[in-house]
């Protein structure tokens, strides 16, 4: 084809081409590879509904079953390492989010998908963030990294219920490798900030919302690898207040001498909520954050050193000072948020407040990738499949983020999308329901 007849590819679609290049390298077979690129683009391409059925359409309206196979084998069947896939995004993504400053927060969460019936791998009646209640439902945990520009998820994991972990008979049907065990929500975050670390990924403070947050052993854990946090805690989340610290052991002289920290009647921790109303409304602070859609944001805030008081009772020691953070919005009748965070105590309380804020990332991230990418489309019921499905999503997300990172706020595209061919005539996808 001559270059006078030939379509003229735009330069977004080069570095399209580009990046599937560099992450595709993972995969090796040449087969993979080219599935691979084409689940990619069918999940940027315009369509309600990003299953694999739709999705094969929208590519190859000539050859929708071939098609299909493809994609089906590359997500379904096909052995690959997601956390290679992932890796390798992370290499093509993060230099573009960089040029806008440094990584500053990796954030830690918990998204769900509503299921219909019983046998899609994970699923189980617990609470549904999507759906605001308990029902049937998979929950994955993930880790991203972000500055105040951009984000991008580097892990995510199926949490799997521990009626499913110890059900050997839907296990095997669901695929679910050996090595996973029944973990905590909690204990899979740790697991994949523990492996961040390892990989030398460049550090940030950890977010979380109070499920994580108020898990001490999450909060040790990353004080342990070196790393701050701001985690979120609930209400009921008991400190000593400012000044105070449990009883130290006491010894009656005989015996060997207990270890253990004490509490007496009139020595006792508060929870955050009555430390929180216990306070002046004199030393609340308004704070802005950032610059909203419609308006800049901001609440009032007060932060005081505490320390926590979960299990100090097993200690021989308190545990140290932190910040308790405290949002109590005009109008409301009492506060509202609460943070722990192991900043240096010298930290002021505009950066505490814009720190515990740009978790809101997360809710975006996931907004877009189960909207606009078809995170929530998969209609498979295997571990593989799940697993697959998610590193190719945010394979895609990767894409659109860096994108945006070419150009300043004012000038940047959320929906640039690629040309796509017309479906077949007459032509219904399946599967419109999420199947179990």
């Amino acid at each position: 084809m001559t270059g006078s007849t030939a379509r003229q590819t735009p330069p977004s679609e080069d570095r399209f081409a580009s990046y599937l290049g560099g992450i595709t390298k993972v995969l090796s077979h040449a087969s993979r590879v080219s599935a691979a690129r084409a689940y990619c683009t069918g999940l940027l391409l315009p369509g309600e509904r990003k299953s694999i059925e739709p999705m094969a359409a929208r590519m190859e309206p000539a050859q929708v079953q071939a098609a299909h196979q493809s994609l089906h084998h590359v997500v379904a069947k096909a052995e690959w390492d997601d956390a290679a896939m992932l890796h390798a995004v992370r290499q093509q993504v993060v230099p573009a989010i960089e040029q806008h400053g440094p990584i500053a927060y990796w954030i830690v969460d918990g998204t769900s998908f509503p299921k219909k019936g019983q046998h899609s791998v994970g699923v189980a009646r617990q609470y549904c963030g999507q759906l605001g209640k308990q029902d049937n439902c998979q929950v994955a945990v993930s880790l991203s990294m972000a500055n105040d520009q951009a984000s991008l998820p580097i892990a995510y994991q199926l949490y799997l219920p521990q009626a499913w972990a110890e059900d050997p008979i839907r296990r095997a049907k669901a695929g679910v490798p050996e090595a996973i065990t029944f973990q905590t929500k909690m204990a899979i975050a740790l697991g994949q900030i523990r492996q961040a670390r390892a990989d030398g990924v460049p550090a940030g403070v950890v977010l979380a919302d109070a499920e994580y947050g108020d898990d001490t052993d999450l909060r040790v854990g990353v004080a342990a690898l070196d790393l701050s946090y701001v985690l979120a805690v609930r209400a009921g989340t008991s400190v000593w207040p400012p000044g105070l610290a449990p009883l130290s052991p006491t010894w009656s002289g005989q015996g060997r001498p207990p270890q253990r920290l004490r509490r007496s009647p009139e020595h006792q921790p508060v929870s955050v909520k009555a430390l929180a109303a216990a306070q002046p409304l004199r030393t609340w602070r308004t704070v802005t954050w950032r610059e909203g859609s419609q308006a800049a944001l901001s609440s009032r805030f007060l932060a005081l050193r505490v320390r926590p008081a979960h299990r100090d009772e097993q200690r021989g020691e308190p545990w140290p000072e932190e910040w308790l953070l405290i949002e109590w919005p005009r109008g409301e009748a009492e506060p509202t948020k609460y943070w722990f965070s192991n900043l240096p105590a010298h930290t002021s309380l505009k950066h505490l407040v814009h720190t515990a804020k740009a978790r809101w990332r997360i809710e975006r991230d996931y907004q877009e990738l189960k909207q606009e990418i078809g995170l929530g489309h998969f209609e498979g019921r295997g571990w593989r499949g799940f697993h697959h499905h998610a590193s190719l999503c945010i394979a895609a997300y990767g894409f659109l983020a860096a994108e945006r990172c070419l150009f300043p706020p004012q000038q940047r595209f959320a929906r640039e999308r690629i040309a796509a061919p017309a479906l077949p005539q007459g032509y219904q996808p399946r599967g419109a329901a999420h199947p179990a």
